[in-house]
């Protein structure tokens, strides 16, 4: 499968994104063809963590959300990590700009604590979906069905746990990244 000419969008938090959430799915995407645009907050650069809490790799950021439109790109990441989930979530712009990938109806990827940017987007609501464990109350709170499953898919919304998952993660994100525009998320919005 090849993403030639698909624009794909990765968030980062700073001093907040877990480091392999954001890496391993952003080399998938370039590897498989499609051009990744890093947005965070501000411009910049940002530093990842391993762990939550370990320094990890600073990486440049190509836009800052208030920059941008979902209307740019075929496809959303959002990489996990508690604190960094936690920074994107307080972010109105970041919300607005998620809530707009599935009312287009184009496909997200989340991993981790990443659901957190979901539900404050009120986008779990009557989906299945799987996150870090400790997720699991919240989703149900928002309405989300929970399942403990590597990744899950659901009308065009990729899932996945935690790092160990990211084999599985960036293959139906690149899966879900080609199919493209996806009517029954965009209904569900």
């Amino acid at each position: 499968m090849k993403l030639d000419g698909k624009k794909i969008a990765i968030l980062i938090a700073p001093r907040g994104t877990e480091e392999p959430e954001f890496a391993q799915p952003k080399s998938a995407v370039e590897q498989a063809g499609g051009t990744v645009t890093v947005i965070s907050l501000e411009a910049g650069e940002a530093q990842t963590v391993n762990n939550d809490l370990d320094p990890g790799t600073t990486f440049p950021i190509d836009a800052a959300i208030s920059d941008v439109s979902a209307s740019e790109f075929d496809g959303l990441v959002i990489p996990g990590g508690c604190v960094g989930a936690d920074k994107l979530r307080s972010s109105d712009a970041v919300i607005a700009f998620v809530r707009a990938f599935f009312t287009a109806g184009k496909p997200v990827a989340a991993i981790c604590h990443a659901p957190w940017t979901l539900i404050e987007a009120d986008q779990v609501r009557g989906r299945t979906l799987t996150s870090y464990p400790t997720l699991e109350t919240d989703i149900r709170n928002a309405g989300g069905h929970w399942v403990d499953q590597d990744v899950v898919v659901d009308q065009g919304l990729v899932t996945s746990r935690t790092p160990d998952d990211l084999p599985a993660f960036c293959a139906k994100l690149i899966e879900e990244f080609c199919e493209g525009r996806h009517a029954a998320q965009a209904e569900n919005a």
